[in-house]
């Protein structure tokens, strides 16, 4: 009882740290903002540095092209301090730059007719179903093998946190699409990765 009770003050003081260290952060990037808001390059090159890893990331991951997403993700930089000025904090900065990555990519997608073409659930190609399931694959490369629809789909909602309503206003497909994309991705990245751990639940 004694040694169980010892244990939570150790538990509740690495959350308070947790807390604190999340505290300083959003209040340094608050900071930046303000600076950058007022043209302080350097403060806006300092957010660059803060968030250039996750953009990438996300734009690697919605067009499936390292040289492309380097692309994107400077455009949406670029894009993020023009509109500086009606950024108004109601939402955390990285949250705000991340849904203008988001739509630039989205916006570039949408003028590519293979990307196009792969919104229609009954044309998404059955890929990668007969591979080797034997050969370790990883999440990431796993996703960059899905088709284009089935992709931007999983990101938005799986990683992203977007809402069926939101993708399909998004991408302008219907919500029922939306939701047909990502049950395909699931059962792709399934075939590829193997089946989910028995303790995962699927909730949609």
């Amino acid at each position: 009882m004694a040694e169980h009770a010892s244990a939570d003050p150790l538990g509740n003081k690495r959350a308070d740290q947790e807390a604190e260290e999340k505290a300083r952060e959003r209040a340094l990037e608050r900071s930046l903002v303000e600076r950058a808001q007022n043209n302080d390059t350097l403060a806006y090159e300092r957010l660059y540095q803060m968030h250039i890893g996750r953009v990438f990331a996300l734009c690697v991951r919605l067009c499936n092209d390292r040289d492309m997403a380097e692309d994107l993700a400077q455009e949406a930089f670029v894009m993020a301090w023009r509109k500086l000025d009606s950024f108004r904090g109601d939402s955390a900065f990285g949250s705000w730059l991340y849904r203008i990555a988001t739509n630039t990519v989205l916006s570039y997608l949408r003028k590519q007719k293979p990307f196009k073409n792969s919104l229609d659930i009954d044309d998404v190609e059955e890929r990668g179903e007969n591979q080797d399931l034997g050969l370790q694959m990883s999440l990431d490369q796993a996703i960059g093998e899905l088709p284009d629809g089935a992709r931007a789909v999983f990101v938005l909602y799986s990683l992203e946190g977007y809402t069926h309503d939101e993708i399909s206003e998004m991408l302008g497909i219907a919500q029922g699409s939306s939701k047909a994309q990502l049950h395909r991705a699931r059962q792709l990245l399934q075939s590829k990765l193997g089946p989910p751990d028995s303790g995962s639940g699927d909730q949609n």
